[in-house]
């Protein structure tokens, strides 16, 4: 097993007496992901949420963890040590209210996974506006498949492992690290309690409007996140970013800057010092060279597709190189990648037509993401299907961005609004202006509110070629599995 650095003091393990965690929320992806570190730490864990859904829903079953459905003062019997509140609990809640009424002790997510966890251990944190859940699942299958067998709590299931959390003897922490907040009473994003070792920051742009007032208050989350980083870590910053590369110089570590490729037009004039070589993309993924600082480091053969996955592959393989993880092992995992439910994930075929899902909300995701089908498919039309979910999704200021987003669309169909009574008619986006103007520009595409009524007027019209590629950050009304059901 590949040890920290001799510079890098392991911290001293501590153990702790098993205790009751009870979490408000349990069924979100970070609080069920903990639920399960809880649990395999030895804890009895319970918990509560309402509107549970796969894939963590099927988790929580697997893990025999017991949680009620919906909400109440009597889900706190038997009394817990400590209450985990989710992010997305806020005061009026009635669970809530009834543990602050009893004095409970309580406290957030991040603040439990860092105590629990990471002080006895290296983390190697992953943060970014994109490309976090991916980066971090390829990361730790990297590690595993160099025999570094690391923890890990990612925000998604990575299918290589089967699960979206694992807790190990090893000193490597993998973790996601979202930028979103942690708690009604810590409005500080969750990536500033994980104590990195190393961090990656893949790319940075504004994004959560519902939590960040301006950019300005996003680039500070970045810059405090990357100030956290020791001086005997390393920052894996993405160069294609100009946020991220204003912001690298901040870091107090040494700096692994990355691109996809090494030209001054991608990298503002100073050229990243790791980048891609003769990158060609297809059906069964994509090949090229990984070069660090003019070097060749290794020929990557991976399934995933498009340019953002190969500036996460970089960026994984930066970090691996930093600790001194075997470098064939990581060529294997990077080989053997199956990516993570709901990035890019095919979730079937029906008649010659094919299902993805993805995350996708963020206009540049979007983007890239429609680019990465067009290249995985090529020739083959692509229909994407997009829910305005998120606040970022549903706000007027990113209408022009969601406009160019969908270029490489064949057709677009857009959802309604998840919920349109939070916007005004000036601060929300207008779906019907998007549409007249892709039509404008010679794209098909129709603005359907209703999953339901999406499904009935587009199976019809398909004509057993297309890649249907549905984009939302949320359930969607189970529309993957009704268009498989329609078209078979």
């Amino acid at each position: 097993m590949s040890q920290p650095p001799v510079n890098t003091p392991r911290p001293e393990v501590r153990s702790a007496a098993p205790r009751h965690y009870h979490l408000i929320g349990i069924a979100g992806t970070a609080m069920a992901s903990l639920a399960g570190l809880l649990r395999a730490a030895g804890h009895t864990v319970t918990g509560s949420d309402e509107n549970v859904y796969p894939p963590m829903s099927d988790q929580l079953r697997e893990l025999g963890i017991r949680y009620a459905e919906g909400y109440g003062a009597a889900n706190l019997e038997p009394r817990p040590d400590w209450v985990v509140v989710g992010n997305a609990i806020s005061r009026g809640n009635e669970e809530l209210e009834a543990v602050l009424d009893q004095r409970l002790p309580y406290t957030s997510a991040a603040a439990t996974i860092k105590e629990e966890f990471l002080r006895t251990r290296l983390p190697l944190a992953v943060g970014g506006t994109h490309g976090k859940t991916t980066t971090t699942s390829l990361l730790a299958w990297a590690l595993e498949s160099a025999g570094l067998n690391p923890s890990f709590l990612i925000g998604g299931v990575a299918e290589n492992f089967g699960t979206s959390f694992r807790l190990t003897d090893s000193p490597w922490f993998v973790i996601e690290a979202d930028e979103y907040d942690t708690a009604y009473f810590d409005k500080g994003p969750k990536m500033w309690h994980y104590l990195p070792y190393a961090a990656i920051v893949n790319n940075a742009e504004f994004d959560h409007a519902d939590i960040y007032r301006d950019e300005e208050a996003y680039r500070f989350a970045f810059a405090r996140f990357i100030n956290l980083v020791p001086r005997n870590g390393t920052l894996v910053a993405g160069w294609d970013s100009p946020m991220v590369r204003d912001l690298a110089p901040k870091s107090f570590a040494p700096i692994e800057s990355f691109g996809y490729t090494d030209g001054e037009a991608a990298s503002g004039g100073e050229h990243p010092r790791w980048t891609a070589r003769d990158v060609s993309f297809g059906p069964e993924g994509t090949r090229f060279t990984a070069v660090h600082d003019g070097e060749e480091w290794g020929v990557v053969e991976t399934p995933v597709t498009g340019a953002i996955n190969v500036r996460n592959i970089l960026a994984v393989i930066a970090v691996a190189d930093f600790i001194g993880a075997d470098r064939a092992g990581v060529l294997e995992g990077l080989r053997t990648f199956r990516s993570v439910k709901r990035r890019m994930e095919v979730r079937g075929e029906a008649r010659g037509v094919t299902v993805m899902d993805d995350f996708a909300h963020h206009p540049t995701a979007v983007r890239e993401t429609i680019e990465a089908v067009r290249q995985r498919f090529s020739g083959r039309p692509i229909v994407a299907v997009f829910e305005p979910r998120s606040y970022t999704a549903q706000r007027r200021e990113f209408q022009d961005s969601y406009r160019d987003a969908f270029a490489a669309a064949d057709r677009v169909v857009l959802a309604g609004l998840f919920h349109p009574e939070r916007y005004t008619e000036d601060t929300a986006l207008n779906p019907n202006e998007l549409v007249d103007a892709w039509r404008a520009a010679g794209k098909p595409a129709d603005f359907i509110p209703d999953p339901d009524e999406i499904v009935r007027r587009l199976v019809p019209e398909l004509k057993g070629n297309e890649v249907i590629l549905v984009m939302s950050n949320g359930g969607f009304g189970g529309i993957h599995g009704k268009l498989l059901d329609a078209l078979a």
